[in-house]
Order: structure tokens, then sequence, then C-alpha cells
């Protein structure tokens, strides 16, 4: 007898696999969200966004066989719609990062919260405004970082298996985002509204 819990992604997967009606739209919707928050914060331009999100589940229902449960379908689908976004923009030759500065050079590798409040800043709508133009003139990789931790609530590791990168280098990303939305809604920085 099984006495194992109920795996919910086990079990989509494979009613997707054996083509079970309506399956494969049931994780279109569940993950749809997510396909669009890592897609269109790193590409910024809402028809190459729904052409990627289209083409991510493409390549979803194409490799699904190889899924292999050791993360979760959340992080593994986020995987492949960060890897294809992350291969538009270099077909582009859009910079994934700003240079490296020397500015204001504090550890950020372990401070992830640095007093910075995002929900209080969109308390307002002119500051909600000036938040979006904000993250927007982030580059696309602090963005998608940010965009998964704030937005997703996707935690470190669940980003690191997404991305790739290490956990210090997600947290320092991090820092350095808040950082300089910080800076841009203080108005040392300009940002557009």
């Amino acid at each position: 007898m099984d006495t194992r819990l109920p795996n919910p992604d086990r079990e989509l997967v494979d009613a997707v696999l054996r083509g079970a009606p309506g399956a494969f739209e049931r994780l279109v919707r569940d993950y749809q969200g997510l396909c669009w928050h890592i897609i269109y914060r790193m590409v910024r331009h809402p028809e190459d966004a729904r052409e990627l999100c289209q083409e991510t589940f493409l390549r979803v229902h194409q490799c699904l066989y190889q899924y292999r449960y050791e993360s979760a379908l959340k992080s593994w689908i986020g995987q492949v719609a960060y890897s294809i976004a992350l291969r538009h923009l270099q077909r582009k030759r859009i910079p994934l990062l700003e240079p490296a500065s020397d500015e204001g050079a504090n550890s950020p590798v372990e401070n992830v919260g640095d007093d910075f409040d995002l929900e209080q800043a969109f308390g307002d709508a002119q500051m909600a405004r000036r938040l979006h133009a904000a993250v927007d003139a982030l580059p696309p990789v602090q963005r998608t970082v940010l965009t998964l931790y704030h937005l997703e609530e996707a935690s470190i590791p669940e980003i690191a298996a997404i991305t790739g990168m290490a956990s210090g280098t997600i947290k320092s990303h991090l820092f350095r985002a808040r950082l300089r939305l910080r800076e841009m809604l203080e108005g040392r920085l300009g940002v557009a509204v």
C-alpha cells in the first residue's frame, strides 16, 4: 500500500503526459502568471512577451516528459521561461546587467532586507507610478529577480532553481535592485513618471 501524500505536481504532469482532457490547459492556467512575470519583466515588450510565453508553454509541452520532480513544477516552468527570455535578450544584444560599480559597496550578499518597504511605497497612486517606472528602469536580471521575490513570493532557493544563479548572487541582485529603487524614488536618480 502506498502511504505517500498526493503530489499535485506529479498528478498534473501525469495527466498532461497521458493526454487527459483539459490537463494541459490547467497547467497553462496555473502557471501563465508566473511565466508572464518572468518574461515581461525581462523583455518589457508586450508583443515579444506574449510570443515568448507561447514559446515557453510549447517547450514545456514538448519537454514535460523530461521533468524529474527534483524541484517544484513551478521552478521547472520558471526555468524554461527564464531561459527563453534570456536567449531572446542575448539574440537582441540587450545588456542583462548594469556595469559594476564600487559606489556604496556594502556587502549585499547576506542582506536582502534593507528597511525599504516596497508595499509601503505603493501607498498612493503617484508613488505606484513612480515605483513601476523605477522597476522598469532596472536591468533585466534585477527586474526579474525582484519580481520573482516580491510578486511571485518565490524563495531564494526557488529563484536559484529558476535562474540557475547562486543564492548569494540572487541576494546581491535583490540588494542592488532595492538600493537603486530607493535612490530613484528618493529623487537621487531621475525616473520618468
